[in-house]
């Protein structure tokens, strides 16, 4: 509808008139679904990193403490012990999709809906007329920079999310934000009642391994089957909401004890069967910025890797394609360039971009399937394949529209069959 309007209407008056269309279908869908979210504790989660994470920490915890959830993420849709993927490729979805979900939590009595909010969302009012509760704010670093503008765009299409929190109706807000970060300061300036600030030396002693992460919190020793700095952050922005919703700190540190990670975000992969035999380790991770890499290979920092990589989204934020292939050049033994959801760009211009920054010998196959088929033959015992870009993307998007049904999970499985079983 839209892009059928921006046929009449000059390029000067079209943003005015494309932001006015968001906002008229964000406000008729809230009333269609009856504004469901003045019935439900509402929790937002923004931030370039991480969301998809908390969002599952945080529906965890709350269950633990006998609550019933809902959850809009990038990997799901969930309504109390329903759930199904988000096929959308889409981390918040269209307003409908937004109010419908939260009129069938409201329906099936759930206490809160654990939400994801990203900058684009943001920038087409996916969110508005939604009544927040709380938000947490994980991290901000460049990203979707040619879409928005300007880092600083970016920045304000997060804030505007915190903006939404302060004025919001609801009672006893909460505003949870990552005090390490760089921009905290410009989310805690906003006026909430409830104000937490969450820093690693909050979880200090602490220790990191490729297994697991242990932390102590209000003197108590948590450990979780998660690995990695950016995810003991993930956890304390959790853990420090679930405490001011009144979760006791046992039953915070029994369901992180069962906490089995999320899928697509740094998941072991196996063979089917004889998962004893198999002398090397598979990761898929969604890892799809500089940053994001960089804290992924970090934690097998004392083993070989293996990375196959594309530049996620033809078109878009080619300045961090050669940021990419340093960080693969710094870290990777091996080095194959793949297909990563090119769009309409061609994918040899996309890898010939990340090669810019790689300094050592790499490969290019992009065919994806292939690269993945290849990096899993050339894995030694004691190595880690590391997939990264695509987590549990459902699709692979090509030019012209085509979706290619995908799973990088699922290829890898295939192939360590083929060997170990």
């Amino acid at each position: 509808m839209i892009l059928f309007i921006k046929k009449f209407i000059p390029d000067r008056y079209y943003p005015r008139v494309q932001a006015a269309f968001h906002l008229a279908a964000a406000f008729l869908s809230a009333v269609w679904y009856g504004f469901p979210s003045r019935r439900i504790k509402v929790i937002a989660i923004t931030g370039t990193k991480g969301k998809t994470t908390t969002t599952e920490l945080v529906s965890a915890l709350l269950e633990s403490g006998g609550y019933k959830t809902a959850i809009v993420s990038t990997l799901r849709f969930k309504v109390g012990n329903k759930s199904r993927r988000n096929l959308l490729k889409m981390t918040t979805p269209g307003r409908g999709m937004m109010q419908k979900v939260l009129r069938q939590a409201v329906d099936a009595h759930c206490d809160y809906a654990v939400l994801e909010l990203s900058s684009e969302g943001a920038k087409q009012y996916r969110n508005a007329f939604i009544n927040l509760d709380a938000l947490i704010f994980t991290n901000l670093s460049p990203e979707h920079i040619e879409s928005h503008g300007c880092y600083e765009n970016y920045v304000g299409a997060k804030l505007s999310i915190a903006r939404a929190l302060a004025h919001s109706p609801k009672k006893d807000k909460v505003l949870v934000v990552n005090a390490d970060d760089t921009e905290a300061g410009k989310f805690l300036a906003f006026n909430v009642s409830h104000k937490i600030k969450f820093s690693l030396s909050d979880a200090e002693p602490y220790e990191l391994t490729e297994n697991k992460i242990s932390f102590t919190w209000h003197g108590e020793k948590i450990n979780t089957g998660l690995a990695g700095k950016f995810n003991l952050y993930n956890l304390l922005g959790a853990v420090a909401y679930a405490q001011s919703q009144g979760i006791s700190v046992s039953a915070i540190k029994d369901a992180l004890a069962k906490f089995d990670g999320v899928a697509g975000r740094m998941q072991k992969v196996y063979a089917s069967h004889n998962k004893d035999r198999q002398n090397f380790e598979v990761i898929v991770d969604y890892a799809h910025t500089a940053d994001s890499l960089k804290a992924a290979y970090s934690v097998f920092s004392d083993k070989r890797l293996i990375c196959v990589l594309g530049a996620t989204g033809g078109g878009r934020d080619k300045w961090k394609r050669p940021a990419m292939g340093k960080v693969a050049s710094d870290h990777c033994a091996e080095i194959i360039l793949t297909n990563d959801d090119p769009y309409d760009e061609d994918p040899d211009q996309i890898v010939c971009g990340m090669a810019t920054g790689i300094e050592k010998h790499y490969d290019v196959i992009i065919d994806r399937h292939e690269a993945i088929k290849e990096a899993i033959k050339r894995a030694r015992p004691g190595d880690v394949v590391m997939l990264t870009g695509k987590g549990t993307d459902p699709y692979l998007m090509e030019a012209g529209g085509k979706k290619t049904p995908w799973s990088d999970a699922d290829f890898a499985r295939e192939e360590l069959d083929k060997i170990f079983n």
